[in-house]
């Protein structure tokens, strides 16, 4: 009766069902997997959010399938006009963005090539559009890199983009100057496109603004990103394709999702007329979840000083880190045996396909007094295994 496309293995793993276990026992869970910014004590300005959602303009239909112009408008302010409104397209959220991409490039069976530590939405996305994910590996050596030499072994005639993450989730790596060049030069030899997801890209740990992929003119390329990060304002549901490339390609892509975009009409009117209200959010959202990211990594660092099991991987951005712990069991059982003693949630590895066991996956945005409770249970629990 149904698709091959959705036969996916939804028995709940056991981590949920301990999770879902300590929930119904009712005791109060310190969550360090927090990745929700609306329920992580941050203050909104609740006045400007409402008032931007009640322009009058909304009783007026008016479908425009790249998106309202002024909302196009409001995106290219936040790039400070270095992208043409005309070269994006609105979407409700960046798995939306993936899907018209992954519609644009591929036919059933063409490969794309993704990340690996990575963030997992990606084998779902690829299924439902009957594409082949190929991981190649990041590696880490005094830091996070793309293996090139994995990455060009996997290529195959079938292949059509490769996926950046830039900062990666959950490793917090950011592309570099070199591996930009080399990964411009891979698509250029192979006729692929760059796919790239730059929501955590605002959040660079030393403050110094990172170089976004929308202007990147070498290959083409599709830059998704959207306000659920930037303005952590998920439940919003804006967010965006910017195309860029050789002028041809680019012109080529985008003719083909906005007809795309016009088959779905997908974003509604109230969120694109308070777009520039949205984004300008930022402007206050993005100092407190900054103060909240470094205060959580000074004390994981107090704490990880006073012991000699476990260590913290280097990471550039974004709202998470990764966290070595000896791998004298599986990641799975230190993650249900941290719930089961001391109330305490974190996803272990392996949910974000490392390969070896040892790790687990901390949230950075967590309140910080729920943070150092949490981070002094699981450092006594790994001291005594």
């Amino acid at each position: 009766m149904f698709s091959r496309r959705t036969e996916w293995d939804l028995a709940t793993n056991r981590l949920t069902i301990a999770h879902q276990e300590a929930l119904s026992s009712g005791g109060q869970l310190i969550d360090l997997t927090i990745s929700n910014p609306t329920r992580a004590e941050l203050r909104y300005d609740e006045s400007a959010i409402l008032s931007g959602l009640s322009n009058p303009k909304t009783l007026d239909y008016d479908p425009q399938p790249k998106g309202m112009r002024s909302a196009r408008e409001a995106v290219a302010q936040y790039y400070a006009s270095m992208v043409d409104p005309e070269s994006l397209i609105l979407t409700t959220s960046t798995s939306e963005g993936y899907s018209f991409v992954f519609r644009l490039l591929c036919n059933p069976g063409d490969e794309i090539l993704v990340p690996k530590p990575s963030y997992p939405l990606f084998d779902f996305l690829a299924e439902l559009e009957d594409v082949k994910l190929v991981p190649y590996p990041l590696i880490y050596d005094h830091g996070w890199q793309i293996d090139f030499h994995s990455l060009e072994a996997v290529l195959t005639a079938n292949a059509r983009a490769i996926v950046l993450v830039h900062p990666n989730n959950p490793t917090g790596s950011y592309i570099n100057a070199q591996e930009r060049q080399r990964l411009n030069e891979l698509c250029r030899q192979h006729q692929l496109a760059l796919i790239v997801d730059e929501v955590f890209l605002d959040y660079s740990h030393d403050g110094q603004p990172q170089p976004t992929f929308t202007a990147n003119h070498e290959t083409l390329t599709f830059t998704l990103s959207g306000i659920s990060k930037i303005s952590a304002l998920p439940q919003m549901k804006l967010a965006w394709i910017a195309v860029s490339g050789p002028p041809t390609d680019a012109a080529a892509a985008m003719q083909r999702l906005e007809e795309i975009a016009d088959t779905y009409l997908s974003l509604n009117a109230p969120i694109q007329l308070a777009a520039p209200v949205l984004l300008d959010q930022r402007k206050t959202i993005q100092p407190q979840l900054m103060h909240r990211v470094r205060a959580n990594l000074a004390e994981l660092d107090r704490q990880l000083a006073r012991q000699k099991s476990c260590s913290r991987l280097e990471v550039q951005g974004g709202w998470y880190d990764v966290l070595r712990i000896p791998a004298t069991h599986s990641d799975e059982d230190f993650a249900i045996e941290l719930l089961r003693r001391a109330s305490v949630l974190v996803h272990p590895g392996h949910f974000y396909d490392f390969p070896n066991d040892g790790y687990l996956v901390l949230s950075l945005i967590s309140p910080e007094h729920e943070f150092c409770t949490g981070i002094a249970s699981l450092l006594n629990l790994a001291s005594t295994l």
